[in-house]
């Protein structure tokens, strides 16, 4: 369990440390920002992908069969990030005329709504942890392409929302590290609930289906360009090549419990 804590808390200050990414984006020219910026969104959505049915969904089903309660959890994890977008959904909006009265009201909501998104990647996390350490560092690669472009854009809304620059990257990153509360309750009561990791699993998985069909995907469709789509396409399935990779390298210890067969009789082994 001591291993499992550890790569947690490696990988949930990692993501929490992305949120500086800002501080480079930024200084680059906005032209070269926006050109970088739709192939990372492709490389995330093909990683969220990959992490959900490449391992999250087979994950959930791994010591039972496919049932109606692992659908209804990963359904459960989609209906809650429409209902967590919609609440937040008029944070991101891009037309000054909707915020001109009210800046510092849109600003502050901008860093709620990310920190309540930020808090539930830390819990993800910690789920994943909990099933394996691939689970975790595939989790924690789809994680952080995702927060890239996000963070990025969340900067952006910060800064138009009357905020300096020192102030806005100050808040980002604090707001990133309510991921790490995430995964501390989740580690917490996840080792004494095996039915927590029962449900987080397939919940995450339909998390990751939604941000990725809901959110990435549809902004690869603004493309026109024939070359653009064919180099975005590209993008996307190395994402999920990448992430695939990263949980095939783990396959022979990706469970924390592993049956071991010793002269006819079956022994529990378990793992750190």
């Amino acid at each position: 369990m001591g291993t499992v804590i550890t790569y947690a808390f490696f990988s949930v200050g990692l993501v929490s440390v992305v949120s500086l990414i800002t501080v480079f984006a930024f200084s680059l020219r906005m032209e070269i920002l926006k050109k970088i910026l739709i192939y990372m969104v492709s490389f995330s959505a093909g990683a969220l992908l990959g992490g959900a049915f490449i391992h999250l969904i087979p994950e959930a089903v791994h010591e039972g069969s496919f049932t109606v309660k692992i659908s209804l959890f990963i359904l459960s994890g989609i209906l809650f990030s429409l209902l967590l977008e919609k609440l937040i959904h008029w944070r991101h909006c891009h037309n000054p005329s909707h915020i001109d009265e009210k800046v510092h009201t849109f600003a502050y909501m901008n860093l709620f709504g990310d920190g309540v998104h930020n808090f539930i990647d830390g819990m993800i996390i910690g789920a994943t942890y909990l099933v394996s350490i691939p689970a975790g560092l595939a989790a924690t690669i789809a994680i952080i392409l995702h927060e890239i472009p996000q963070e990025v854009g969340d900067f952006g809304v910060l800064l138009h929302g009357g905020l300096k620059r020192g102030k806005a990257i100050m808040f980002n990153f604090l707001t990133a590290l309510t991921a790490i509360l995430g995964t501390a309750l989740t580690l917490a009561i996840g080792t004494y609930s095996d039915n927590l990791t029962y449900f987080l699993v397939p919940f995450a998985a339909g998390s990751f289906i939604y941000i990725a069909c809901s959110d990435l995907i549809p902004e690869l469709n603004k493309e026109i360009s024939v070359k653009k789509n064919i180099v975005q396409f590209s993008f996307l399935i190395l994402g999920i090549i990448v992430t695939s990779s990263v949980l095939l390298s783990g396959h022979g210890h990706s469970h924390s419990v592993d049956e071991v067969h010793n002269d006819g009789e079956s022994i529990t082994v378990h793992q750190d």
